[in-house]
């Protein structure tokens, strides 16, 4: 057996069913999820574990001041910029075992092959562990692509806090990284050519298109707040109703009126309330402050924020005929992002050329990738999600779509690190 043949191909993607299942035992749920939660110690745990299968499989492995875990195949050039793949390790609440996890653990492995197939590569190739991207812990997202990319800051997060009151910098902390030298060692990096970033799709289209592989054309902006509605807390057996300022009842007008506004707009546009917390709830008391999320998220920049300016003033005209008071805190701002044309004309040929049925589509998830179209030449592979369901632990993809997945991402690292686009500049 030669060390590019098929049967070593086949084992390492035969490995990668594997090493999913094992990276699911950190933080696994009694359901079959995953919660792992920035800066908690099941993330530590895995990113740890992480840094260790990068070792094994002879990559030069080290972690950055905030958190990501980088696994280095060195190329032999010292011109040529560096393709990063690579994806997110924490998980929402309850989480399943594929969304971030399958871009890790399919990049870490996908350069483990080249290294034992081709050895040394021209160009560097490099795959990321992000610490963070779903904003499950605390009110923000990206943080981990968002530093790399020179989005995210330390100085940015002074007193934020996640549901129990603990702040983003104490976790951090606790976690064992020092807050001095992560203020003054930037994580942010200008070196980067390209970056490709496998993922599950999230969604039908490729399951009832009846396609392995998805090939990203862009992604959707993104604004996420936080709306912050105050009245007066009173006796709930004592005040009259027609004497209440009632923030609840308030917010729940603001978040039938956003569905509403949002159908009305129509697709692609989607607006949605994931969370809504009453402060100091109790039964027999009105509520006196209530704050919920409000996601909007569109393929047009332009209708996005038309769509926003439009809600926001209708929720401040309920507020104002409820006398209530209303604060409205962004968390998130991010454009949609195209994909790059060149990399993405690759990744359809490796496709034609193994016999993978592919599409074109786009992202209605936010991703990783979102940051480095701003930067890099940006691409991303989908693979199929049964059903569409994902951040459950009913997310599925079947073992012979993953394993494809693999190998398209194989084949593309191999042509920019080895092959025909080895010499490219990006």
């Amino acid at each position: 057996m030669t060390l590019d043949s098929p049967e070593l191909l086949s084992q390492y993607s035969e490995q990668l069913l594997e090493v999913l299942e094992w990276l699911a035992t950190y933080g696994a749920t009694t359901d079959g999820g995953v919660t792992r939660l920035l800066y908690t110690m099941d993330w530590s745990d895995a990113q740890l574990a992480l840094a260790g299968r990068m070792r094994k499989l002879g990559l030069e492995a080290h972690s950055d001041a905030v958190g990501n875990v980088y696994g280095k195949l060195q190329g032999s050039s010292e011109t040529l910029k560096p393709l990063l793949t690579g994806s997110h390790i924490d998980t929402v609440k309850n989480g399943g075992k594929y969304d971030g996890a399958y871009g890790v653990v399919a990049g870490m492995l996908a350069l483990g092959y080249l290294k034992a197939a081709y050895g040394m590569p021209k160009r560097t190739l490099e795959v990321v562990s992000f610490c963070e991207e779903e904003g499950s812990r605390f009110p923000l997202a990206y943080w981990g692509s968002g530093h790399v990319t020179g989005v995210r800051s330390i100085k940015e997060v002074a007193g934020i806090a996640d549901p129990n009151g603990v702040t983003l910098l104490e976790a951090m902390q606790k976690s064992g990284f020092d807050l001095k030298y992560a203020a003054d060692h930037s994580a942010a990096r200008s070196d980067i050519g390209a970056y490709i970033e496998i993922h599950i799709e999230q969604g039908s289209v490729l399951e009832y298109k009846k396609k392995q592989i998805g090939v990203v054309t862009a992604i959707v902006g993104q604004i996420r707040m936080t709306v912050i509605v105050k009245g007066t807390s009173n006796h709930a057996g004592t005040t009259p109703m027609t004497m209440r300022k009632d923030a609840l009842v308030g917010a729940a007008e603001m978040v039938a009126l956003t569905e509403k506004m949002a159908l009305a707009e129509g697709e692609p546009l989607v607006a949605t309330v994931g969370r809504l917390d009453v402060k100091r709830g109790t039964s027999n008391v009105v509520p006196g402050e209530v704050a919920f999320t409000l996601d909007i998220r569109h393929t047009d920049e332009v209708k996005m924020n038309a769509f926003c300016v439009k809600l926001l003033t209708k929720l401040k005209e309920i507020a104002m005929r409820r006398e209530l008071d209303i604060d409205v805190v962004e968390n998130l701002y991010s454009s949609p992002v195209r994909m790059d044309g060149g990399i993405s004309e690759e990744i359809e040929a490796v496709c034609d050329e193994h016999g993978f049925r592919s599409m074109r589509l786009p992202s209605g998830a936010g991703h990783d990738a979102q940051l480095f179209g701003a930067i890099c030449p940006t691409a991303m592979i989908f693979v199929p999600s049964r059903a569409g369901i994902s951040h459950s632990p009913q997310e599925y993809t079947a073992p012979e779509d993953l394993i494809a997945g693999f190998q398209t991402l194989v084949h593309v690292l191999y042509q920019y690190g080895y092959g025909g686009k080895a010499d490219e500049n990006l």
